[in-house]
């Protein structure tokens, strides 16, 4: 039986923990005490990015947690505002300067800016450089669909570590990680118990469909439980995102049951589809572009 959080080995060797804590829409005020609380719990992995406009807060609860830096993985992500070669490499100043840190374990691109795939192209070039000189461990992308990947591996020289994307089990997204799976990218879950359409409006989610609800009862566990050994059986990093300590806890405490491979088939099967927010596609720089501040 699994005891304790797993580390993932990426592409390039380095490892990174399985579980972590996510903070989009953490507001500043709560992201310090989130990220304290979630380090305290035993995470390692902390996920953040340049949008969510709390990366000094995140900095500031590593700090306040006394937890080794050497022991923290941290993870951020450049905003399309920031594409292009050299805008790139400020915008990662900008983020290591609110984290308070001297080096990043994983930087991503949030978002493909399909519109003008050039500057993500640049974007990411600039990355490799950062990864070359040792400013990050490790580099990769997010929203990327399975033809930009394609393109992107075949115009730089690093292949993505990471593809982070929306996964959960109403929207599991088989060929996206497909995609990822072919190229040796981890798949990493963003809104991994379906938060997407916990706060849309939808008429169910995944935390009270019966095949999850049924399974949770058998484990004892809640559904979120569930549903975040699903994406563990898989292989998949997931970072929920909760400021609550007592739910921040709850979703760390998944390491002492497993799923069948029928009640894992069972969780595939719910897939229906249907994306919760907007299609990544859809970001340009006129309708998401707003400027990342110092």
């Amino acid at each position: 039986m699994p005891k304790q959080n797993p580390y993932i080995t990426l592409n390039n060797g380095v490892q990174m923990p399985a579980l972590g804590l996510g903070v989009y829409q953490s507001s500043p005020k709560d992201t310090t005490a989130a990220v304290d609380a979630a380090l305290r719990a035993g995470y390692r992995l902390i996920d953040t990015a340049a949008a969510y406009f709390n990366e000094r807060e995140v900095g500031e609860g590593i700090r306040q947690s006394g937890i080794d830096r050497s022991e923290i993985f941290v993870e951020t992500k450049l905003w399309i505002s920031d594409y292009g070669y050299d805008e790139a490499l400020r915008g990662f100043e900008k983020s290591i300067g609110k984290l308070g840190v001297d080096q990043v374990d994983l930087l991503l691109l949030h978002q493909p800016l399909a519109a003008d795939f050039e500057k993500t192209i640049a974007a990411y070039r600039a990355i490799e450089k950062l990864l070359a000189d040792g400013r990050v461990r490790a580099i990769g992308v997010s929203n990327q669909t399975p033809a930009q990947l394609e393109e992107l591996i075949s115009r730089t020289s690093v292949v993505p570590a990471v593809n982070q994307i929306q996964v959960h089990p109403y929207y599991s997204q088989p060929e996206w990680r497909a995609a990822n799976t072919r190229h040796g990218i981890l798949t990493q879950s963003w809104s991994p118990i379906g938060g997407s359409y916990i706060y849309g409006d939808y008429e169910k989610n995944p935390l009270e469909d019966s095949v999850i609800t049924e399974i949770a009862a058998k484990y004892a566990k809640t559904p979120a439980q569930v549903i975040l050994r699903w994406h563990l059986e898989h292989g998949f990093s997931a970072i929920p995102k909760s400021v609550k300590a007592h739910r921040i806890a709850e979703n760390f405490d998944v390491f002492d049951f497993t799923l069948t491979s029928e009640e894992v088939a069972a969780i595939d099967a719910l897939d229906t589809g249907v994306r919760g927010g907007p299609d990544p596609d859809s970001l340009t720089l006129e309708n998401y572009g707003f400027p990342i501040p110092a």
